[in-house]
């Protein structure tokens, strides 16, 4: 009997996903997910440290670093103003369940200023992470779901810090803004001498031309 109750429930479920298109349940994934950064144009940053603690509540140390994704177009006054676009790719957390917060630590190379900041991840960004990799994009319903999911986030002058995920169809999701506090010990934990990661000729020559857009992020 519980041999044919699960025969029953095999068929059951099999007929549920091939009368349902769009169910990603099946297709290849990452048991991971990404953690990226994205800077406004032409405001360069510098990731010092980051961290991630998930719904498990463990703690994953040294999660990325490094420079952020962003862009240097034609200069003109309105190209560091908001987000043009966010960033793609990242750097996998391994062994991680779904995040419940994220820290970041960073260097705002155009000002310059160090800030820090630990961002609680909404329910919603989780739900979206679900169904990124277990859903597929009703445009395009012939092709598999999303291998990987992803939180991207948005690094900007006076320390605001903006969240994206990914839904089902790569569109990002804003699930987040938080206000960073300025890290008292400066570049580096206070290791560097207050020296800064070194902006580049573009940026210097931007800001010098058209200042840093505070409040459009």
């Amino acid at each position: 009997m519980r041999m044919l109750i699960a025969l029953l429930s095999t068929l059951l479920l099999t007929g549920c996903l091939a009368s349902d298109p769009l169910s990603g349940k099946n297709d290849p994934k990452s048991p991971w997910w990404d953690l990226g950064f994205t800077e406004p144009y032409y405001m360069e940053v510098w990731v010092e440290d980051s961290a991630v603690e998930d719904i498990n509540e463990k703690l994953f140390r040294r999660t990325g670093g490094g420079s952020a994704t962003g862009g240097q177009p034609a200069a003109n006054s309105e190209s560091a103003k908001g987000w043009k676009g966010v960033g793609v790719g990242g750097k996998s957390v391994i062994g991680a369940d779904l995040p419940k917060r994220i820290f970041v630590r960073w260097q705002s190379v155009v000002e310059p200023q160090t800030y820090r900041v630990w961002i609680d991840v909404p329910e919603e960004a989780r739900q979206l992470m679900r169904t990124a990799t277990d859903r597929r994009c009703p445009a395009t319903p012939g092709q598999t779901a999303s291998y990987m999911a992803s939180v991207n986030l948005g690094l900007a002058p006076g320390g605001i810090v903006q969240v994206w995920v990914r839904d089902e169809c790569s569109h990002p999701i804003k699930v987040a803004r938080v206000q960073a506090e300025v890290e008292p010990l400066g570049p580096h934990l206070g290791k560097s001498n207050g020296h800064y990661y070194p902006l580049s000729e573009n940026s210097k020559r931007y800001i010098e031309q058209y200042g840093i857009p505070y409040g459009s992020w």
